[in-house]
């Protein structure tokens, strides 16, 4: 079921900024060679240097038997611009 973005919802500030940062994070994980749609994503909230970032993990989704291998891409929740981005061994 396809749902209209109503002004009301485009001016929840937490869902826009977590919008904008997995835009920004997912162009970022392609450019790195990630598929995205083949990737268990997961999200947290915390600080980085005093910024409230947004932290993108992209692992693959068959990880059994399996090491390594994620992107940790990490977004400022303000102004959607990368912070910081991690490979794992």
């Amino acid at each position: 079921m396809a749902v209209t973005l109503t002004s009301e919802i485009l001016q929840d500030d937490l869902a826009v900024s977590l919008a904008r940062a997995m835009a920004v994070a997912n162009k970022k994980a392609h450019d790195l060679g990630i598929d995205v749609s083949q990737s268990l994503i997961s999200i947290t909230q915390h600080t980085l240097n005093g910024s409230s970032v947004w932290r993108i993990n992209y692992g693959p989704k068959d990880y059994v038997n399996r090491r390594g291998g994620d992107v940790l891409i990490e977004v400022d929740m303000h102004d959607a611009t990368i912070k910081k981005v991690s490979r794992g061994q």
